[in-house]
């Protein structure tokens, strides 16, 4: 299981500080929709500037017409990110063509797939989607791995089951983790370092208790000695 820190601040010199007081660690880095749109690829480079074996997540969640999301994917190719997502709401076809679209690059970054979003209570998710949470991450988690994408981000709650539906290597990124029980803030299904190691994921995202701690990198070395 890796760390991946949510560089979530409202300013671009606020994430930088942040990275520079956890330069020290082996983690992945976040960077969402607001981040991106705010400070764009020159953010990106900055990272690496302050460690270049820092590695990316760019967490846009794609979702749009098929070769409009093909399209994209391969723009963020030229990024030299490590890691991006996708809707999986926007079909099995939609998936197929973005793999279809990287298959003729040597490398590419770990793509997945999301399911239910984190912020999701049960009863707001069947308002969208008409049936549970489990059962629709269970079939976007099928969909994803036949389109050929290497993994999905859900709750920590929906890990274990679609790992047992697809397979142990296929990946399972999770938002929304309360290392050690902190308030959930507005994510509603989170769980704790322990609950997602019980459940096989691969990435735990944590955000809050790490940029809101006096001492970030003590949090951060806390977090990676409970991953193993």
């Amino acid at each position: 299981m890796e760390l991946c820190v949510a560089l979530d601040l409202p300013t671009a010199k606020e994430n930088l500080d942040l990275i520079h007081k956890i330069k020290e660690h082996n983690v992945w880095l976040k960077v969402g929709l607001r981040t991106y749109i705010r400070d764009g690829e020159e953010f990106l480079k900055a990272i690496k500037q302050i460690n270049p074996d820092f590695k990316i997540f760019l967490d846009l969640k794609l979702y749009d017409i098929p070769n409009t999301m093909a399209d994209a994917a391969e723009s963020i190719m030229g990024l030299g990110v490590d890691m991006f997502n996708v809707h999986a709401s926007a079909g099995k076809r939609a998936m197929t063509t973005v793999m279809q679209r990287l298959a003729s690059y040597k490398k590419r970054p770990i793509v997945l797939a999301v399911t239910a979003l984190t912020s999701f209570t049960e009863e707001e998710f069947k308002e969208v989607y008409e049936t549970g949470i489990d059962a629709k991450a269970n079939q976007f988690a099928k969909d994803a791995m036949q389109a050929g994408l290497d993994g999905v981000v859900c709750s920590a709650f929906e890990s274990k089951s679609i790992k047992n539906i697809t397979s142990d290597a296929f990946m399972t990124l999770t938002p929304g983790i309360r290392p050690f029980g902190e308030d959930a803030g507005d994510q509603k299904r989170v769980a704790d370092v322990a609950f997602a190691h019980d459940a096989k994921v691969d990435f735990i995202v944590v955000g809050r208790p790490i940029y809101q701690a006096e001492n970030p990198s003590e949090v951060v070395a806390k977090i990676i000695s409970s991953l193993y």
